[in-house]
């Protein structure tokens, strides 16, 4: 099916062009997202107008945040080679850079926590060299254990709200892939191929409150709305090429745009978007996390 007809209003209503916009998220504090290479954390606050806020900025890539269940202004962070706890001052605390002996240069990608409290993040190459990428999961306990490699380009991941699926994209390989989880251990079953897009790059994912799957689409223009099923329900098209992260904060469906690598960008690439949907979604889970942090540093 294809929204053109009688698609919703789509508005890019703030100032801010983002070089790599991606991550975006509802959370109990707002709207937050992330300029991935700029190594920023934004917040979309105040007036729909009013220009994004600035939360804190690293001098490494940031690929997505969570919040920490009852730590207001604290933040897990898939930034720089590894995971973080970022605090309401934009002090780092590390978990584990497990890229950071990697052979080749590597940088976290997009992240979120699961309905159970666990933090999952996935990780790429500078290069984007086939099959370097992994997904790691941060445990209750802070631990870092790589669950899967031989991935790409990861982005989502996306969980279903009983957090027994987790739906991730390989986004150089046009695929969705849905994955079994074990709601005990966090273990991964094997997984079954979703989705294929032939004409571009799934990228960021949400899945709603009837558990279907909104995907940016990198490189189309398009947001899609897949069902259960995998069949596609909706297209809904956007004035920007480079769709990158996408979340429901209700029935307003959120989209961050990229400009990086346009030779040309059109003067609505790197917008932040805006539509009214007509099934909601809830908010982003939180990290929940029960013992102390180990160790601490800077973000270099």
């Amino acid at each position: 099916m294809d929204d053109a007809a009688g698609a919703p209003q789509v508005e890019a209503l703030r100032p801010d062009r983002l070089e790599l916009g991606e991550g975006i998220r509802w959370t109990e504090h707002g709207i937050v997202l992330v300029d991935i290479l700029a190594g920023r954390l934004l917040a979309a606050a105040g007036e729909p107008t009013d220009p994004l806020r600035q939360l804190a900025q690293l001098p490494v890539p940031l690929g997505a945040v969570a919040p920490v269940a009852g730590a207001p202004g604290t933040w897990i962070a898939a930034a720089g080679t590894g995971i973080c706890l970022l605090g309401p001052d934009g002090a780092t605390r590390w978990l584990g850079r497990p890229e950071a002996d990697a052979a080749r240069p590597m940088r976290m990608n997009d992240a979120s926590a699961d309905p159970l409290g666990r933090f999952w993040a996935g990780s790429m190459a500078y290069d984007a060299e086939e099959g370097a990428g992994s997904l790691y999961r941060v445990d209750h306990d802070g631990t870092v254990t790589r669950v899967l490699d031989g991935i790409t380009v990861p982005n989502g991941p996306a969980f279903t709200a009983d957090g027994d699926t987790l739906y991730l994209a390989d986004s150089v390989l046009g695929v969705v892939r849905r994955h079994p989880v074990d709601p005990v251990t966090g273990g991964l079953g094997t997984p079954e191929v979703f989705v294929t897009v032939d004409d571009g790059s799934p990228d960021g994912m949400v899945v709603d409150v009837e558990g279907a799957l909104w995907v940016a689409v990198w490189g189309t223009g398009t947001v899609r709305r897949y069902l259960p099923d995998g069949s596609l329900d909706r297209t809904l098209r956007i004035p920007a090429r480079q769709p990158a992260g996408v979340c429901l904060e209700g029935n307003l469906l959120h989209i961050t745009t990229a400009r990086v690598g346009l030779t040309v960008p059109g003067p609505r690439d790197g917008a932040v978007f805006t539509a009214r949907v007509d099934v909601p979604g809830r908010p982003a889970a939180a990290y929940r996390h029960r013992a102390p942090v180990p160790g601490a540093g800077d973000a270099s």
